[in-house]
C-alpha cells in the first residue's frame, strides 16, 4: 500500500520506490526488465542519484497499479522542498561580519532567516558601518526598516543612532 502523497511530500521518490520493491519482494533488476528500463536507472533512483521523469512515472504507476502521476507528484514535491531548503540556506557575506559580534552563539550555526530580527537588532546595536551595510544588502532595506520599526527601543543608544544614520526609521 502506497502512502498518501500529503504524508510524504518532500521525500525523494526513490525512497518510496525502494520500500515498495522490498515489500513486493522483487529485485530492482526485475522491476527494470518488467517496465522496459535500464537497471542502472532504477538503481540510481533508489539511491537518490536521479529523479523520476513523466514517462517513468507512468510505467511505475502501471506496474504497481497506482495513479500514473504518483511518482511524478513525489518528484515535484521533493524538488520544491529542495529549492526551499537551498533558498533558506542563503547567507550574507561573512567576510563583512565579525564573529565576535555574535559572541554568545556558534557563528557557523546561525540561521540567518529564522533569526533575522535578533540579527538586525544585534548588528544595529553593536556593528560597524561595514556590518550594517552587509545586513541591509542581505535582507534588503525595506525588510530591515520594517523590522527596526517593530523592535522595542534598545537600551543601547547606538541602535537608534544607526537606525537614523542608515535611514531605517
Amino acid at each position: 500500500m502506497f502512502p498518501k502523497i500529503a504524508k510524504i511530500k518532500g521525500i525523494h521518490p526513490g525512497l518510496i520506490l525502494h520500500r515498495e520493491i522490498k515489500r513486493n519482494n522483487i529485485k530492482s533488476a526485475q522491476l527494470a526488465t518488467s517496465i522496459g528500463e535500464h537497471k542502472q536507472t532504477i538503481s540510481a533512483i533508489i539511491h537518490q542519484k536521479r529523479g523520476i521523469n513523466p514517462a517513468l512515472s507512468i510505467k511505475l504507476g502501471e506496474f504497481f497499479h497506482i495513479e500514473e502521476d504518483y511518482f511524478m507528484m513525489l518528484q515535484a514535491g521533493y524538488e520544491v522542498k529542495s529549492k526551499l531548503t537551498e533558498k533558506n540556506k542563503r547567507i550574507p557575506n561573512l567576510n563583512h561580519i565579525r564573529k565576535v559580534l555574535f559572541w554568545d552563539t556558534s557563528f557557523d550555526q546561525i540561521d540567518w532567516n529564522k533569526n533575522k530580527r535578533a540579527i538586525i537588532k544585534r548588528v544595529l546595536e553593536r556593528g560597524n558601518d561595514k556590518e550594517i551595510n552587509e545586513i541591509i544588502k542581505f535582507y534588503g532595506k525595506r525588510t530591515v526598516s520594517r523590522i527596526v520599526k517593530s523592535i522595542e527601543p534598545s537600551r543601547l543608544s547606538s541602535f537608534q543612532k544607526n537606525a537614523e544614520d542608515f535611514q531605517l526609521i
